[in-house]
């Protein structure tokens, strides 16, 4: 039997981080994973900002093949994913951040065209930042699903 792929979650929350709430995404996202066939650890919340490339960072070293943000992709002057995630990628994929907004539009979620997230790769390990909501996560999960494993055997060419 072939070891599982490994995985990251990155939660980027304020007050997630803070103890203010407990956040309901990364449980979501790692749930997804593990069910997909990938070993994943708990989520890693951090701040919003330079914590989420130093995670994102942490997550590559480690050998993740795939690491999963969500949060940070919007408006707000604390929303830095996509900053910190595009100075990390070496190639970006935007057909998975657009199918994502798309979606989120889709399914009458007309705020989800203002996420800025992105997707591409580190190395041989695909980034994709998803919203911070459950639902907005909901929706991403269900484009990434019938793609993903694809696309991570892919980066190393072995899908053919």
């Amino acid at each position: 039997m072939t070891a599982a792929l490994l995985a990251g979650v990155v939660v980027a929350s304020n007050r997630a981080a803070a103890g203010v709430y407990d956040d309901r995404t990364g449980p979501l996202i790692v749930a997804w994973l593990r069910r997909q066939g990938f070993a994943c650890e708990d989520a890693s919340v951090v701040p919003d900002g330079a914590p989420v490339g130093k995670a994102i960072r942490a997550a590559v070293a480690a050998g993740a093949r795939v690491v999963l943000t969500t949060g940070g992709t919007g408006l707000t002057p604390t929303d830095r994913t996509p900053e910190e995630t595009a100075a990390l990628l070496d190639r970006q994929v935007p057909g998975i951040a657009e199918a994502i907004r798309a979606a989120g539009v889709a399914a009458s979620v007309p705020t989800a065209m203002l996420s800025r997230g992105l997707a591409g790769l580190a190395g041989d390990c695909l980034v994709v930042n998803l919203p911070g909501s459950t639902g907005g996560v909901k929706d991403g999960l269900a484009v990434l699903e019938p793609v993903l494993r694809h696309a991570v055997e892919q980066v190393v060419g072995s899908d053919h």
